[in-house]
């Protein structure tokens, strides 16, 4: 996202994820957690405190990776080069600030792709860097880890979504009283942003389009609904909902009027469902460039908002949540608590 800056305002993570060890593991260490997606690359290296992490650099680069995947289900040599050239910076990173231990995972563009072992094979060779294709249930728990200390443990039940580049994963949990948590259901949706806007073939949308896109995704939501009954859950207030990745804070930097986006003013917002419907359709009627005119935007996203935007709508259509928490924080965090194996605060003064 444009604007996304280091700085010492970064938030504070509180609570990693259940039922990890208390107390330092690995200290003296210095840790890096990299998440490779179909639209960003993205790395965090941190070092272990007595009750979490520090995180002490950050780095965040569009390289759309899972450009054209969905259709010639094939990485692309520009979009191999793109990510290639992110991760030979990331690598730099990883050897100036001396890491000891890390984990790099590939998400959704690696996962389907034809020729993902070639791409994994070609950044080993050229960056020394050792990607791990994720399964999609993998990068929902890794996701789930990350943002679960945004969950309220009062509310027992809680939705947690994801609306990468290439899918979507949503994760239906039981949150128990002394911080434990249990996933009762989880699946990942062929409805990401880039994939959506590729087929829709244009940079713009009509109502009619938009409207009939938001009644696709429903479609796709429905069977999980039926599944496990989570509307019954959010009707009788016994369910919490939590959105992260770009589309959720974009729209949670939209709503707060930000000049340049502030991580530390988005991670841990909430967001009132009319206040998402009535910015993501303003958003679907704007021009492309009406829509990268906002600092919360930019021209890197102006093309994929408006698909994001119809994935949240449709969300938000099909469990009354009333609200949902926002969170800027996902994989790379689930990585690190699970590196630290903490159950305490994690700070991120240097994150992108």
């Amino acid at each position: 996202m444009p604007g996304r800056q280091s700085g010492s305002h970064q938030p504070r993570y509180p609570r990693a994820q259940a039922g990890a060890k208390r107390g330092r593991r690995g200290a003296g260490e210095t840790l890096a957690a990299l998440d490779l997606g179909t639209n960003n690359c993205r790395l965090l290296i941190a070092r272990p405190t007595s009750d979490g992490f520090h995180v002490i650099a950050g780095f965040s680069r569009i390289v759309r990776l899972g450009e054209g995947v969905g259709e010639s289900r094939r990485l692309s040599e520009d979009a191999m080069a793109r990510a290639v050239e992110a991760l030979e910076v990331c690598a730099d990173k990883v050897r100036r600030l001396r890491v000891t231990r890390a984990r790099y995972v590939a998400t959704e563009a690696a996962r389907s792709a034809g020729n993902s072992s070639e791409f994994v094979d070609r950044v080993r060779r050229d960056t020394g860097i050792e990607l791990e294709v994720l399964s999609s249930r993998e990068e929902a728990e890794l996701t789930m880890n990350g943002c679960r200390p945004l969950l309220d443990p009062a509310i027992r039940h809680a939705l947690v979504f994801d609306v990468g580049g290439g899918s979507a994963e949503l994760i239906w949990l039981r949150l128990d009283e002394d911080g434990g948590q249990e996933i009762l259901g989880w699946t990942s949706l062929p409805c990401g942003v880039v994939s959506i806007t590729e087929r829709h073939g244009s940079l713009e949308f009509s109502p009619e389009a938009y409207a009939a896109l938001i009644a696709e995704i429903e479609e796709l939501l429905r069977p999980f609904e039926e599944s496990y009954g989570i509307r019954a859950a959010f009707e009788a207030g016994n369910a919490q909902m939590l959105g992260t990745a770009g589309t959720v804070t974009t729209i949670a930097g939209v709503n707060m009027g930000l000049k340049r986006y502030n991580r530390a003013l988005v991670d841990g917002s909430y967001l009132e469902f009319d206040v998402v419907h009535a910015i993501a359709g303003k958003l679907a009627a704007s021009t492309y460039d009406e829509r990268a005119a906002h600092p919360s935007i930019g021209y890197n996203r102006a093309d994929l908002v408006v698909a994001g935007c119809a994935v949240l709508e449709a969300v938000c259509r099909t469990w009354p949540a009333g609200g949902m928490r926002v969170a800027d924080r996902g994989v790379r965090e689930g990585i690190l608590f699970g590196m630290v194996g903490s159950n305490g605060r994690s700070r991120a003064d240097a994150a992108e």
